[in-house]
């Protein structure tokens, strides 16, 4: 990153900090003076200041109080917007809610309940007991149960891959929101989201029971299927068995998938909380091959064939638009 974009940085967070304290019922002349002081520091400092502006428009939170507000008259002193207690307050709260939410890894229930976890952007590999090799993603979680001669794990969130000791007398077990996966020896990619949960078969075979189903059926190299969590509906296709998996290596790869689901996916590697305020960019698709080492650039590679922009509004945020 250049000197120029590390400034440019620094001061849209300055302006985001502004945007906040000049809404808080604290806010004193002593604020408005030095905010105005600030303003005025230099042209950037009125470009973030706009830009802070437009992002708060676009994320739906309130329309600008006065046009003013985001489009700074000639005249040297800004009016500033009035304070309303509650929908500051709101800000604050959301902001914080939305950070937390994005900042944090696992839950602290799935902390609680699993013997192996990770954290945003972290990749973790273990050993578990009868020597099955398990890749955990990022903020993702499992439970193990290895009492009285079972082999179960419990996928509690996010994406493992699996890579089963053969062991014809205990056959291995993964469930996954409803979702059973059985096998003697293979090796598998389940990832769950809100709306569903994918099992990708790289090698071997597996029997897969989806709760509501009516029979069990069985998965060959290469298949990949999509179970909806809310329907049970279950989808399958082919995917070529080296691109399964691919976030093992870095990568993310996705066929014909909504821009907004890619960017559940990219969030699970980013620090920041990401935002698509448009509808429209976010049901768009794409297809690619994205670098999950460098999701900043994975996010703007992303939005470009749209015409869209990665717009970095601070350390903490990061918001997606057709501008």
């Amino acid at each position: 990153m250049t000197r120029h974009d590390e400034t440019d940085e620094s001061i849209l967070e300055e302006a985001m900090d502004w945007f906040l304290r000049l809404r808080e019922p604290s806010c004193s002349p002593t604020d408005q003076r030095d905010f105005n002081s600030w303003l005025e520091r230099s042209p950037a400092h009125r470009a973030a200041w706009m830009k802070t502006g437009k992002t708060w428009d676009l994320m739906g939170e309130a329309k600008p109080f006065a046009d003013s507000l985001w489009h700074p008259a000639t005249r040297a002193t800004v009016p500033l917007p009035r304070r309303r207690k509650a929908w500051s307050v709101s800000v604050a709260l959301a902001l914080a809610a939305c950070l937390v939410l994005a900042l944090a890894g696992p839950s602290l229930l799935f902390h609680y309940q699993a013997d192996f976890a990770t954290a945003t952007a972290e990749l973790r590999k273990v050993t578990l007991e009868d020597g099955t090799t398990v890749e955990l993603g990022p903020r993702s979680a499992i439970d193990t149960d290895f009492i009285n001669g079972a082999r179960t794990v419990t996928l509690l969130e996010g994406e493992a891959f699996f890579d089963v000791k053969h062991d014809p007398t205990r056959p291995f077990v993964v469930n996954a929101a409803g979702v059973k996966v059985t096998v003697l020896g293979t090796a598998f990619d389940v990832r769950m989201k809100p709306e569903d949960t994918t099992i990708d078969l790289m090698r071997g075979v597996v029997g897969l029971t989806v709760e509501g189903a009516a029979h069990p059926f069985e998965l060959s190299p290469g298949d990949s299927v999509v179970v909806g969590r809310g329907d049970g509906k279950i989808s399958r296709s082919q995917t070529a068995p080296e691109d399964m998996a691919a976030w093992r290596h870095g990568h993310l790869f996705v066929n014909d998938a909504t821009i907004a689901s890619v960017v559940e996916e990219l969030q699970r590697y980013h620090p920041a909380w990401i935002s698509i305020p448009s509808g429209d960019l976010a049901h768009r698709r794409v297809t690619g091959l994205y670098d999950l080492s460098n999701p900043d650039r994975a996010l703007e590679a992303l939005v470009e064939p749209y015409g869209g922009k990665m717009h970095r509004i601070s350390p903490y945020l990061r918001v997606l638009a057709l501008f």
